[in-house]
């Protein structure tokens, strides 16, 4: 595990969040207010949780971090900047052009990242045959999932689930970024997703509520992760879709909006933004 200084994973969270308006309002495309919601969450795994070498990306011994939710992967894009992946002026290019490294969803091209992932309920899945390739290899590493709650209405995540823990894997930790929103309306409107803590359990997971934007819980629930030798382990993170943009904040349309650029010159200053050419 790599040295946790709290103060510096909320300060990397912030800056994953002024990269994700900047990025999404220069280029008038992406989803923000999924992005939002997911960036302490990232920043935890980054700066307090995974072993990575940003001058080394397929280290063989790595621990392996998928974003199921590929449509949130302004955030993806930010800390992969801030921790060496790449040099950060190559955020500018974000969605600028049909080749571009950093496109809507990300892709393996990318320095990394470790799955094209956008086509929701398949980041589990895949997560599942590198944590048993992992086993089978026996590499002591861990692979973290980020999942949205609305895609946990795509079937595909309850049959892997069902493997994962035939298959005991103990080093597959998945974190459910539960905001209660999705396309088009709250997810309880749209499908029952809970009890969900006991739909993990039920399912043979180790399962953990947290605070998604409290730094302290989200070390503490991941790095103890394992909970149960034998079995996978499930944290549900409650979170802000749209965290850190009042205006976005728990709000429906927001899940694929973007600032105009006369609403970020009125907020640059309040939230620390850098100016747009």
């Amino acid at each position: 595990m790599v040295d946790i200084n709290r103060d510096e994973i909320r300060k990397t969270a912030e800056q994953i969040r002024k990269d994700c308006i900047c990025m999404s309002t220069r280029a008038n495309f992406g989803h923000l207010a999924p992005a939002l919601s997911s960036a302490d969450i990232i920043a935890t795994l980054y700066k307090g949780i995974m072993n990575y070498r940003p001058d080394n990306p397929q280290w063989p011994d790595r621990d392996s971090f998928i974003l199921s939710k590929g449509h949130g992967c302004l955030a993806l894009y930010s800390i992969l900047s801030q921790v060496g992946y790449y040099k950060r002026d190559l955020l500018r290019d974000f969605a600028s052009k049909c080749d571009t490294m950093l496109p809507g969803h990300p892709e393996i091209k990318l320095p990394g990242v470790e799955a094209n992932t956008g086509s929701l309920g398949h980041g589990i899945p895949l997560a599942i045959g590198m944590a048993l390739a992992a086993k089978m290899d026996d590499r002591k590493c861990r692979v973290f999932v980020l999942t949205g709650d609305g895609e946990l209405e795509e079937g595909t995540n309850w049959e892997a689930a069902m493997i994962a823990a035939k298959h005991k894997l103990d080093n597959l930790v998945v974190i459910v970024d539960r905001n209660s929103l999705q396309l088009g309306d709250f997810t309880e409107n749209i499908s029952q997703l809970e009890p969900l803590e006991d739909k993990w359990r039920a399912f043979g997971w180790s399962t953990k509520n947290v605070n998604g934007h409290n730094i302290g819980e989200l070390l503490t629930s991941l790095n103890s992760a394992p909970y149960e030798t034998g079995r996978p382990t499930a944290v549900i993170a409650h979170t802000i879709k749209g965290k850190g943009l009042e205006i976005a904040e728990n709000k429906i349309e927001w899940h694929h909006k973007v600032l105009t650029r006369e609403q970020y010159e009125s907020l640059k200053d309040n939230l620390g933004l850098e100016a747009l050419e």
